[in-house]
């Protein structure tokens, strides 16, 4: 029967030990100085190398050879460690082994001196499963072990261990590896076993692994289960799952350009063609992290090696998307994948993702202003986009705080918010020169405006989290300064939730826009919601009450 690969191409010694530099460097020089300590502590992710790491010390501190290349592999201490039959190697499963009986046993044998080599090693494997007691039981002697003895601990959990075990060892933070390197370490095993391989499947595999060598081997083993003398991007794609790249570009693409409909074709043809929906899920919350990246430093270097084609599309759908959607995208896609369970209509959940993040969720407007206390709620004129969507509701104007000061009917300035509008990137140029990138950031969220002669108001769609940012007391009055400057005269900003940008004026009471004309949230409730007007409204309104339909 043949061994499995990765235990086949298990690390022998520190220099093959792939993606921890900053643990065997520190170790080697620990061993040639004569400074290890009595006991350690590897934690880390699955697959980084704790335990080889821990067999490769233990060789080290029994290998016969002279200082400065232990271990050598070579004399019968390191071969028995190889082996798994070296008697002073105690390896402890404490998954399995985990009750204060089972350390108890472990503390009376430690004082026996070992049988072979110079030490006598305990490894204690995924060691936060042992127990309250048992790790009690052996605090006393993981500080004060006999001399003869050394501890290597390892873990996937630190957290859960008690500190008062952590400070009695000497604490080593194993890494995630990072692909290349990975990707290179595979390259290297398939040539030792006879295959070729494509470097962008190497690469694919590796990035699956995520960071998990092990992981890694074990996916190579199953393609070298194919039976064919190379490695090709269509076997692992077969294997993963995998969907093209360009599927997930294409897709992502959609929802930058808000183009649902081509979102949901693409989700039907992977759904008919069986690509798995939960590693597609995975890849498109790559790509959206790697546009939120170029997003905020437009710096490719900070992305895995990736095609230049792939990066210039990635950049393209940075500047077409605003870093609240894609913030948005990010954690909206994240949840479909915990959501993608089977069942009747498996990819329900990524395609109800898809309309959230393209269409945003259905708020009235909340409005935050830089202005005094506004009484009344107006909606007049034309917005700067003709073609944004059916008004959201409004919400019922304030209480008037001044009842002796009248204000004239607002006129909204349609020609001064279309060029505005035809200018948007001009002016967030201007706010990110004055106000810092952040509020610029923020801006591109606005999918409408409005303008008078003294307001302009904005509308952010359903991103909540630009909107509060912009409509910060330390960061509002600078970026309407930014506006008054731009558009050359005195305006105030209102920070709206909704699709469509309404102005707020300053009306002594309900009467006078009841007046002038149907009052829009009279006509919403009315028409969209079944209300019936009553002559309560008239009287709250004459008293400088809210009035509200009934």
């Amino acid at each position: 029967m043949s061994t499995a690969l990765y235990r086949k191409w298990r690390s022998q010694t520190f220099g093959e030990v792939v993606g921890q530099e900053h643990v065997t460097r520190t170790l080697q020089n620990a061993l040639r100085d004569g400074r290890v300590a009595h006991a350690y502590l590897f934690s880390g992710p699955r697959g980084t190398g704790k335990t080889s790491t821990a067999r490769i010390l233990a060789k080290a501190l029994n290998c016969s050879a002279p200082e400065g290349e232990r271990p050598c592999n070579q004399c019968p201490t390191c071969q028995a460690i190889t082996e798994g039959r070296m008697i002073d190697l105690i390896e402890i499963d404490a998954a399995s082994n985990n009750s204060v009986d089972d350390v108890r046993e472990l503390r009376d044998k430690v004082g026996f001196r070992p049988s072979e080599g110079r030490f006598k090693i305990y490894i204690i494997d995924e060691v936060h499963m042992l127990s309250g007691s048992a790790f009690n039981a052996l605090l006393k002697t993981l500080e004060e072990p006999p001399p003869h003895t050394r501890f290597i601990l390892a873990t996937t959990e630190p957290h859960k261990i008690p500190a008062t075990v952590i400070s009695r060892c000497q604490r080593f933070d194993f890494r995630r590896i990072p692909a290349p390197e990975i990707a290179e370490h595979l390259n290297h095993i398939a040539g030792e076993e006879g295959f070729s391989a494509e470097s962008d499947a190497l690469l694919t595999i590796a990035r699956n692994a995520q960071g998990c060598m092990r992981d890694a081997i074990s996916l190579l083993d199953q393609m070298l289960s194919f039976g064919a003398d190379r490695v090709t991007m269509a076997q692992v794609k077969q294997a993963l799952g995998a969907v093209n790249t360009q599927a997930v570009v294409d897709f992502v693409g959609a929802i930058a350009a808000r183009e649902a409909g081509q979102g949901l074709a693409l989700i039907h043809k992977l759904t008919t063609d069986g690509a798995s929906l939960t590693e597609f899920s995975h890849q498109v919350v790559e790509q959206l992290r790697a546009v939120m990246v170029l997003q905020m430093t437009n710096d490719p270097a900070l992305l895995d090696d990736l095609p230049a084609e792939t990066v210039q599309q990635m950049q393209q759908q940075a500047r077409q998307m605003d870093l609240p959607t894609t913030l948005y995208a990010i954690k909206r896609f994240s949840t479909a994948v915990n959501e993608l369970k089977g069942g009747f209509q498996p990819q329900l959940p990524l395609e109800m993702a898809l309309i959230e993040v393209v269409q945003g969720e259905a708020a009235a407007p909340t409005i935050v202003t830089a202005t005094a206390p506004y009484a009344a709620a107006r909606s007049a004129g034309v917005s700067a986009s003709q073609d944004a969507a059916k008004p959201a509701p409004i919400p019922s104007a304030p209480t008037a705080t001044n009842a002796t000061a009248k204000s004239e009917p607002v006129a909204l300035d349609a020609e001064t918010a279309r060029r505005l509008w035809s200018r948007w990137k001009e002016y967030l140029a201007v706010v990110k020169t004055q106000c810092g990138q952040q509020a610029a950031a923020a801006l591109q969220a606005v999918r409408d405006v409005a303008v008078t002669d003294h307001a302009v108001a904005l509308a952010f769609g359903s991103n909540e989290f630009s909107r509060n940012l912009i409509a910060k007391p330390d960061v509002l009055p600078d970026v309407a300064a930014a506006l008054s400057k731009f558009l050359g005269r005195e305006v105030s900003i209102e920070c709206q939730l909704g699709e469509k940008a309404v102005i707020v004026g300053q009306l002594v009471n309900a009467q006078e826009v009841m007046t002038e004309g149907p009052d829009p949230l009279v006509e919403y409730a009315v028409k969209d919601l079944g209300a019936q007007v009553t002559q309560d409204v008239e009287k709250r309104a004459q008293s400088g009450r809210k009035a509200s339909p009934v």
